[in-house]
């Protein structure tokens, strides 16, 4: 049997985990060449292969600075590669096929709808050409705002190379940006604020969400929006609300962060701080000079992350939602959980129970190993984890301060949190056999 055909026979988790490490690889090939650096200085190996993965997994984290280090074909690699890993290797790929009026077989279906993390292959193309056009569509039209505004600070061609740049960053939440302090010089800026606002919370309700709104708004005959959407949009608002609030409350004597602004100031801060944990990776105020309370908030937030589908990682939100609805149907004595009048399938409730688990048990394992090999504050270290997990890109300052073995750590939790651990458990198992008989019922006392 010939490579060729062995790939073929890989399961559409195995080739997922196949083709993100192959891009990681090649985006550290090019980056580690002296064309990349400002400098014409070779990146060390590992550093080009934390910022590949960084970039292609969506997170943001970076060990030199973006702006000032890569040469022009250094920044336009890791654009690629944002571009890439945001929208899926698997969705470009078909792009291509698209373009080339090339057949989608059954067996590239199959790997899509793992990558979109669909229920079913009913419609996955359609879904495809939609995400291209709602992608493209958004990072245009936020590139053009971002552009305008910027014009205003450098010249016409700086701004809107500056703009497409953090247009395509911003929606495919990966944190990436060129000024060497992300969006703080305009932490008060309604347009800059609302813009990219509009980009990461589009990037991270997911494109089956974006596509039930779209198809409602336009369609005379679907006035109903799908069970998924509902609890998305649910769950956003909630996060996005509590977030707001919780960041305001406590930072609004915080002379470091929200004390020195204004009303309007603090409301723009506090909203941004808010959606930007949600797998974004943006900041406004500086992470560090948070308060405690503040910073452990912000990591339950990147835990939590976007929604299924989307270009942003975490839990998900409806694995938050489910969790949720479990809680409040045992503390009423009901046996199914119920949303919006519909009951959730037992096995989703298993899923959302077991990526759960999973993620904790990957964060806290990680977050204890470096604990013992990098010579920081639990907190921080506790936050750069969930932020690679997250695939966020908040830091509290450890990234450029990793050991060569926590560069690898939080590089491996990138690709985790961007595949999720679930489908690299699938990766790495055995292939699943059906069982032919079921064991006798039993209980255990629980609580």
């Amino acid at each position: 049997m010939n490579k060729k055909t062995k790939l073929f026979q890989l399961s559409p988790p195995r080739i997922l985990v196949f083709g993100f490490a192959s891009i990681i690889l090649a985006g550290t090939v090019l980056l580690s060449l002296p064309i990349s650096s400002s400098s014409g200085k070779p990146l060390p190996l590992v550093d080009a292969l934390f910022t590949a993965t960084s970039a292609t997994c969506v997170t943001g984290l970076i060990v030199v600075d973006t702006g000032s280090y890569f040469s022009l074909f250094g920044q336009l690699v890791i654009l690629s590669l944002i571009q890439i890993g945001g929208l899926g290797f698997m969705t470009m790929a078909t792009l291509f096929a698209l373009v080339l009026r090339k057949r989608i077989s059954l067996r590239e279906r199959l790997i899509l709808q793992e990558a979109m993390n669909q229920i079913s292959l009913e419609g996955i193309v359609r879904l495809i050409r939609k995400v291209m056009l709602y992608a493209f569509g958004t990072e245009a039209a936020g590139a053009l705002i971002y552009a305008l505004r910027f014009s205003r600070d450098m010249n016409g061609e700086q701004a809107v190379y500056f703009g497409i740049f953090h247009a395509v960053s911003l929606f495919n939440n990966a944190g990436f940006d060129l000024f060497g302090n992300s969006l703080m010089n305009y932490v008060e800026d309604p347009v800059i604020n609302a813009a990219s606002i509009f980009l990461i919370v589009t990037g991270g309700l997911g494109f089956v969400v974006i596509s039930d709104l779209v198809d409602c708004a336009k369609s005379k005959y679907k006035r109903r929006l799908s069970l998924h959407t509902k609890v998305v949009l649910t769950a956003t608002a909630i996060l996005i609300s509590v977030g707001t609030l919780v960041v305001f409350v406590f930072e609004y004597t915080n002379a470091k962060t929200l004390g020195s602004l204004d009303l309007a100031g603090k409301i723009w801060a506090s909203l941004f701080q808010a959606v930007t944990p949600r797998t974004a990776g943006a900041n406004t105020l500086s992470i560090a000079d948070l308060r405690q309370a503040t910073q452990f908030f912000m990591i339950i937030l990147m835990f939590i992350g976007a929604s299924p589908g989307s270009t942003g990682g975490g839990i998900k939100t409806t694995t938050f939602m489910t969790l949720v609805g479990a809680i409040i149907s045992m503390a009423r004595g009901k046996e199914d959980i119920v949303m919006f009048r519909h009951r959730l399938a037992r096995d989703r409730i298993y899923k959302a129970v077991t990526i759960t688990l999973l993620s904790l048990f990957l964060i806290v394992a990680v977050s204890m190993v470096l604990s013992a090999t990098e010579d920081h504050q639990f907190l921080m270290i506790l936050f750069e984890t969930t932020s690679a997990f997250g695939t966020v890109g908040l830091s509290m300052g450890l990234t450029a301060k990793l050991t060569l073995f926590g560069k690898i750590m939080i590089s491996f939790m990138m690709f985790t949190g961007r595949l999720g651990p679930l489908t690299l458990t699938y990766a790495l198992g055995k292939k699943k056999d059906k069982e032919l008989y079921r064991h006798p019922e039993g209980k255990i006392i629980i609580g």
